[in-house]
């Protein structure tokens, strides 16, 4: 089987091997695994693989290099308009050429494939949105287009659309679906910590204004005023980087704040065992691995109310969800770190919800989707 893959995730490669975004990857791995061709449309950057990208596992994949592109300023749409024919074109020729297509969105290279699948209406397709399938959240144009697109079963026919949650009024090709990673092997046992000594706290993504880590930062300083005997680590690298830095130093929080940039997928899973707490104070998610990772390993969850989130914390029983408040979400975290039995029983629902949903189930649900 041809497997065409349509995606916006920027690609590295050295020698023959191509890598790229490591929980992309390695859940791509899975899809591609009884392939015998593997095509790539996406965008291809001569950048040094870092510790959080990891290679395709094939030994034949055709890559189609496309730029990257946006419509985020006159000049980038004048860009847009002058690349968009010739990405069309290519993505055309892949899909035409591939026994099963597949869909990475919401993305602008995803937009178009969603736009071309259309005349491929008798092929075997899937879609991955990873992004908020709530039709209510307040999202860029493309993304509601893309949505409209791939539940539209008019236009987009023999198609299978994963999306994380389950929605009301949904198309028939709508199927609720999550993201693993780790194994039925991994599921060694993990006790909640106890809440004593300094109270540790991790941010693990994107330092980037919709991943909010400010927020982050801002929360556990407050708690620290109030008198608790707390730190906060942050795992990643982005934009706001400086911005962050600078607030620490004029805030004078070196001592208990510490930015450690990216790390391996080994070093963030020993942190999710040593530290308490996880906060993920994003304006938009699809399933934040972290939350599900950070359950996993017994780290309780903080995280924003938005698209399936409440559903993965059970409303409640399996974290705390943040409503944005500064003053009331500190009280509820307060309210947490004066209970042990509270936060062990959490963290308890925490691990058996989460470890539901391993690679193997994932691997064979993946199975399934390609006979149907």
């Amino acid at each position: 089987m041809k497997f065409a893959i349509i995606t916006h995730v920027i690609h590295g490669k050295v020698s023959d091997k191509y890598f790229g975004y490591e929980p992309y990857v390695r859940e791509m791995n899975l899809w591609i695994k009884n392939a015998s061709e593997v095509l790539i449309v996406a965008p291809l950057h001569s950048n040094f693989k870092s510790p959080i990208q990891e290679f395709y596992q094939h030994d034949k994949i055709v890559f189609t290099v496309v730029p990257s592109f946006d419509v985020s300023s006159l000049k980038n749409a004048l860009y847009s308009l002058m690349v968009i024919p010739s990405v069309v074109l290519k993505i055309y020729q892949t899909m035409k050429s591939a026994d099963h297509i597949h869909l990475r969105c919401p993305g602008n290279i995803g937009l178009l494939g969603c736009l071309v699948q259309i005349l491929f209406p008798s092929k075997s397709k899937t879609a991955k949105y990873a992004g908020n399938w709530d039709s209510k959240a307040k999202q860029p144009f493309s993304y509601r287009l893309q949505k409209w697109i791939l539940s539209n079963t008019f236009l987009t026919k023999n198609m299978q659309v994963l999306v994380y949650g389950e929605w009301e009024n949904s198309t028939k090709n709508i199927k609720p679906f999550f993201t693993a990673s780790y194994f039925e092997k991994d599921k060694i046992e993990v006790k909640p910590r106890e809440l004593e000594g300094k109270i540790s706290f991790l941010f693990v993504g994107t330092l980037s204004n919709g991943k909010q880590p400010l927020y982050a930062i801002q929360l556990v300083e407050q708690l620290h005023k109030n008198g608790n005997n707390v730190q906060l680590i942050l795992f990643g690298e982005g934009r706001e980087r400086t911005i962050l830095e600078d607030y620490i130093s004029r805030n004078k929080l070196e001592n208990y704040i510490f930015i450690l940039g990216n790390q391996s997928q080994e070093t963030i899973k020993k942190a999710y065992c040593e530290n308490h707490f996880v906060i993920l104070p994003s304006l938009s998610e699809g399933w934040p691995k972290v939350v599900a990772e950070g359950m996993f390993w017994g780290c309780l969850p903080v995280a924003s109310n938005v698209s399936c989130v409440p559903n993965m914390l059970g409303n409640g029983d399996r974290g705390l969800l943040l409503d944005f408040k500064l003053n009331n979400d500190v009280k509820s975290i307060e309210s947490i770190l004066k209970d042990n039995n509270l936060y062990r029983n959490k963290v308890n629902n925490g691990i058996k919800w989460s470890r539901q949903f391993t690679m193997d189930v994932f691997e064979s649900e993946i199975k399934l989707l390609l006979k149907s």
